[in-house]
């Protein structure tokens, strides 16, 4: 029973966020950090909200309107396509700039994966796992680890697929696509909200 609760979750979960704006955002933000620190950042947001979605499961959604977290989610990637868009070409003008800290690239890819994923599909059928196997502890564990797993990976094609555009595509360019690609998710989920 465990295994297969583990694998439909891990299943579900990885094909949903394959493309997803979790990826290409963690691909976006390899550009700009190391992609150490950037995993590290992406596993812990992921970590939190899975321990979110299987411990509290639906009553998180009831307790935390999804209209402010989507608003708040909107506006950093706006926030963030906007800084991108700035900056765009600014790493290939200066060379003397110092390096982003460990701290930064960290908090950085925290903060954009934990508020774009709040309320997220995968968060929610997450959740739904959790709440069809919350019976056994050993059901809810497999789908926390499941789905976890799963998003790292994901995370990871993503980060490493970001680093071999690289080679291939001036860092300019890339920046803009990204910047694009963050302001374009903002405006998305604004419309969601609002229409």
């Amino acid at each position: 029973m465990t295994d297969s609760v583990f694998w439909t979750t891990f299943a579900l979960i990885f094909v949903a966020e394959l493309g997803d704006k979790t990826q290409l955002t963690a691909m976006a933000l390899a550009l700009r950090y190391p992609w150490k620190r950037i995993f590290v950042g992406i596993a812990l947001a992921f970590v939190v909200l899975n321990l979110a979605a299987v411990a509290v499961g639906k009553v998180l959604f009831l307790m935390l309107p999804r209209f402010w977290v989507g608003l708040v989610a909107a506006l950093l990637f706006l926030y963030f396509g906007v800084s991108t868009l700035r900056n765009a070409c600014a790493d290939d003008n200066d060379d003397d700039a110092p390096p982003p800290t460990a701290a930064s690239a960290v908090r950085t890819a925290f903060i954009m994966i934990f508020m774009a994923e709040l309320g997220d599909k995968t968060q929610l059928v997450t959740a739904s796992q959790a709440a069809v196997h919350s019976a056994s502890r050993i059901g809810m564990t497999a789908v926390f680890v499941a789905s976890t797993l799963a998003l790292w990976l994901v995370s990871l094609l993503g980060i490493f697929a970001g680093k071999q555009l690289v080679r291939y595509i001036p860092v300019c360019w890339i920046h803009r696509a990204a910047g694009g690609m963050f302001l374009l998710f903002g405006g998305v989920m604004l419309w969601r909200l609002f229409f």
